[in-house]
């Protein structure tokens, strides 16, 4: 009889179970702006992810994953911000797991507002702080810190796939930060 090695994440999927999820659930995500703030609480600066995506574009976007099964969403949230934005990133989460945004994404343009060509998903997004030194990891080439007008211009927007220039702006409305 064999050995079976337990999988050291079983709330992991491999790529084939995700991708036979993908086709019949939407999948749980979530989502962080992080943002440098002044000493009054007022956002300076938002940090966005410049990466390559799979047509080999240039693209910016925010801190994104899935949740695992059985991992709470403050642990994801803290799991994609140590992953896509390093150790000494220092983010403090909110108090509350209350999201400021629920997105919606579908797998075909023109369905909502957001879409994402693989998988009907719902995000939770957050504006999360964050005070240390940022040395994006993984799949990410850079994090740019812009002021809040540059990150919620059009140009900025162009750049981002899915509707995310939309969630940026949303994320710096909701916080006060668009004049």
């Amino acid at each position: 009889m064999a050995v079976r090695t337990p999988d050291p994440n079983p709330g992991w999927l491999s790529d084939e179970e995700l991708q036979q999820a993908r086709e019949r659930l939407p999948i749980l995500y979530v989502e962080a702006i992080p943002v440098r703030l002044d000493g009054m609480g007022q956002v300076t600066e938002v940090g966005l992810l410049l990466r390559m995506n799979e047509q080999s574009e240039m693209t910016r976007t925010v801190v994104s994953g899935r949740v695992m099964r059985g991992e709470r969403v403050r642990d994801a949230l803290y799991r994609h911000l140590e992953k896509d934005l390093g150790p000494m990133a220092f983010p403090q989460l909110p108090a509350s797991p209350v999201p400021f945004h629920i997105a919606e994404y579908f797998p075909l343009v023109g369905d909502g507002l957001f879409s994402d060509d693989r998988q009907h998903a719902v995000s939770l997004c957050y504006i999360v702080p964050v005070s240390g030194t940022c040395d994006p990891r993984q799949d990410a080439l850079e994090l740019t810190w812009l002021s809040p007008e540059a990150a919620a211009s059009e140009l900025i927007a162009s750049e981002m796939e899915g509707g995310r220039g939309s969630l940026v702006r949303a994320a710096l409305a909701h916080c006060g930060a668009l004049r």
